[in-house]
């Protein structure tokens, strides 16, 4: 079964900076995309950053210049530098993993979830 072990979160004032990073664990077999989504308060879970296994990227137009993904393939690990944030950065943040053993076959995981909370 796989795992998704999420990691630094926390309380930041606005304009400050912070590290998510997520780790996967268990048997990913297959091209496959890792990223970040969130859910502030009263809001519906949004796509944050995605990069699928050949480099290629997405984020949402909010952070764009202010956030970065990045991944390491071989250790299934996914980081988050999140600069400049804004108190509507504030939400909890969960890590995604999708697998695509196979044409036509989608597996998608989720982290716990960490709080992020920009204010001053």
């Amino acid at each position: 079964q796989v795992q998704l072990v999420e990691s630094g979160g926390g309380l930041v004032q606005p304009g400050g900076s912070l590290r998510l990073s997520c780790a996967a664990s268990g048997s990913i077999s297959g091209p496959s995309a890792m990223g970040w989504y969130r859910q502030g308060p009263e809001k519906q879970r949004e796509l944050v950053a995605r990069m699928d296994s050949g480099g290629s990227t997405n984020y949402a137009d909010s952070v764009k210049g202010r956030f970065t993904i990045s991944r390491d393939n071989a250790k299934n690990t996914v980081t988050l530098q999140m600069n400049s944030l804004k108190p509507e950065d504030t939400a909890v943040y969960y890590c995604n993993l999708e697998v695509f053993p196979w044409v036509g076959r989608r597996d998608n995981y989720w982290g716990q979830g960490t709080q992020v909370t920009v204010s001053s």
